[in-house]
């Protein structure tokens, strides 16, 4: 008969399974905290609204016009007087370009339509603007 002695340990186990879902817990916190973190940078205008209002394409260029006159070409601000050299610039990259104007609501229809045949003298063949979509009752 063999007897046990009684100094003998048991071998130490590392338990992986709670640690997995401790990480896991972390990561799904980390990803939705993220998420609600992230901002949307563009320049800040009130668009008007309009019943047709769809996305406009990816390959875009965006004008905007905010209602104290400063005038935005893809986020960056620009001199009235250059936006036809930045429109040639943009259009000889991507001949189908679309031109979307982004014009606050309290900016003059005069100054748009100043700014739609700017882009139309360039050779701008796809223009658009920029609305949010009507609430529907």
């Amino acid at each position: 008969m063999r007897l046990q002695k009684k100094g003998t340990l048991k071998k130490a186990r590392i338990e992986i399974i709670p640690m997995i879902d401790t990480i896991f817990f972390l990561l799904v916190f980390f990803m939705i905290s993220t998420l609600s973190m992230s901002r949307f940078t563009g320049v800040q205008v009130n668009l008007p609204k309009a019943a047709s209002g769809s996305q406009p394409p990816t390959e875009t260029v965006v004008i905007s016009l905010t209602k104290d006159d400063q005038l935005f070409f893809n986020k960056t601000q620009l001199p009235a007087e250059s936006l036809r050299q930045s429109l040639r610039t943009e259009l000889a990259k991507n001949p189908e370009l679309l031109v979307v104007i982004n014009a606050d609501d309290g900016v003059q229809h005069g100054r748009v339509v100043e700014i739609m045949d700017q882009a139309r003298q360039t050779g701008t063949t796809k223009l658009s603007i920029a609305v949010k979509p009507k609430e529907t009752k």
